[in-house]
């Protein structure tokens, strides 16, 4: 079920996968959010006043300088989120993707996404 706003896809009626595009709103979550690392990703998350999950993903172009690898990045992290929905807490959340990303499988990329989130004690 899509909702009304473009900008993010509905699970349920209560809770939303939305985006965060604007340079402000990833600045506070740099700014003023929590972090976890490993060798794959970072994440960052702070708590929002919508009450919905908001997921920002940068992929820079040392990477890969292939658009089309930076997008299968990039949508396997969307997916590993969408799956988790209903496990993790209503926060805006930015992935920041490191090199070492790049030949890794689905599963590996999944376990790391919850190894961050459970340091960030971001799962319910």
């Amino acid at each position: 079920m899509y909702s009304d706003n473009s900008e993010c896809f509905c699970l349920n009626d209560t809770v939303k996968i939305g985006k965060i595009t604007k340079d402000k709103e990833f600045d506070r979550v740099f700014k003023e959010g929590m972090s976890s690392y490993d060798k794959l990703l970072g994440i960052k998350t702070i708590n929002n006043k919508t009450g919905d999950v908001r997921l920002g993903v940068i992929v820079s172009g040392k990477i890969s300088k292939k658009a089309v690898d930076r997008n299968r990045i990039r949508r396997r992290l969307k997916e590993i989120f969408r799956l988790t929905l209903d496990k993790i807490k209503p926060n805006d959340y930015v992935v920041i993707v490191l090199p070492e990303i790049r030949d890794k499988k689905f599963q590996e990329i999944e376990s790391s996404v919850m190894s961050n989130l459970k340091r960030l004690r971001a799962l319910k």
